[in-house]
Order: structure tokens, then sequence, then C-alpha cells
């Protein structure tokens, strides 16, 4: 395929040089479930050239409502190597590693080291902060997400600024999620985001949510931005 054609839509925003400058960046997505099937169909689309995937969990029917990449055919099956099977068919020059594991102390600076920027796409304040506490000492900028019923909030963390702590005091475990429930639109919109912000941290572009919570409440169409 003529990539020059492929990727020329992306040209009214990005130029010929910076669309080719992605497909030199490795991104990891950590979490193949609501927010990162969407993050991973949107990289892979826009030509990162390297996508990493990593979720130890498989489908099941209570994420058919949200998860992009779950459908009735894959439910019990793992999300990382769905999610791989999917970037192969939808942009086949992604360089893919699918990695059916859950992220933990022991593992995550082995499994997030060498790539440019990590997507935390988790659902849970303790595993974020894991992914926190490795991308500083691997100096990774991190892009994060959480998402509630309406709400949602993005912010990008620069190594060692460690804002999940400031957002999410020490004793703080769970979310809202779970009390506001988990419709389709709100980690699609979250997940856009996201990937907005990663692909201007890899071109440096300004705009930057840096050490910065972008709060969306898409009920009232308020947006507030925080800064720490």
């Amino acid at each position: 395929m003529d990539l020059t054609q492929r990727y020329i839509r992306n040209e009214s925003m990005l130029s010929a040089e910076e669309n080719s400058r992605l497909r030199s960046f490795k991104v990891v997505i950590v979490g193949c479930g609501g927010l990162g099937g969407h993050i991973i169909e949107q990289l892979a689309r826009i030509g990162i050239g390297h996508l990493t995937m990593i979720d130890g969990d498989v489908f099941e029917p209570s994420n058919l409502n949200r998860q992009l990449l779950s459908h009735p055919g894959n439910l019990g099956k793992p999300k990382a190597l769905e999610a791989e099977m999917r970037v192969r068919l939808i942009n086949p020059d992604v360089k893919t590693d699918a990695r059916h594991v859950f992220l933990t102390d022991e593992n995550a600076e082995s499994l997030l080291g060498g790539h440019h920027i990590i997507c935390d796409a988790l659902d849970n304040i303790s595993s974020r902060k894991i992914v926190q506490k490795a991308a500083a000492k691997l100096n990774i900028p991190m892009v994060f997400a959480a998402i509630a019923g309406w709400y949602a909030q993005v912010g990008t963390i620069m190594p060692g600024a460690n804002l999940l702590d400031k957002i999410y005091p020490e004793g703080v475990e769970k979310g809202a999620e779970t009390q506001l429930g988990n419709p389709s639109f709100t980690p699609a919109l979250a997940a856009s985001l996201q990937v907005a912000e990663t692909i201007k941290v890899l071109l440096n572009k300004e705009g930057v949510l840096k050490n910065s919570l972008l709060m969306v409440n898409t009920l009232d169409h308020e947006y507030q931005v925080i800064d720490f």
C-alpha cells in the first residue's frame, strides 16, 4: 500500500515529516478494555510505528456495552491478543507486541521500558500508581484517563511529577466508576483526548496537559483544566 495515501488525511494537521516521525515511535498501552481499545484503534490508524499492548484479562459479557474490541465471538479470549489481531487487520504496517499479563510492581519496569510514552488505560487507582512509579524511574511520560458515567478526566504526567498522588490521596483506592456506571461514549471521548495528548507529546507540540488535569462533564458540558 502507498503510505502517502494511507496518511494523507493527517496532513492538514500534521506535516509529511511529522507523519513519518510517528512511525518511529514506540507506545505502550496498559489496559485493552474500554479506554484501551479506543486508544489502540486510534494510534494504529494514525500511524504509530510500534504498539505494545498489556492486559491480563479476558473479554466478558459486561464489556460489550462499551469496549470497542469486544464482541460476542471473542468472549473469554485475552484482550491483549485480540487487540493485536485488530491492529494487524486495520494497519499491518504497525509492529505489535501483545502481553497477556497483569502489570505489577515486580514486572512494571521491564514491561514499560524502551517506549517513548505510556498510555494508562487502567480502571483502578493502585495500578495507575504502579505505572506512575515505574514511569518516573524509566523517565517516560505517561498519559492517563479515568471515567465514571458522564464524567472523564485526562492528564499528562511528566516523569517524577506524581500527579496521581495529588489527585488521589493516600488511602483512596476506588474511583467513582462503580457508582456512576460506564457507558459507551465516555471511554471513547477520554481515549480520544489521551491520543491527542500522546501525539502532542511525541511531536513536541504546544498545549499539552503537562501535570494538569482536564475535567470533563458531558452531562452539563462543563470543561475545566486544573493545574497542579
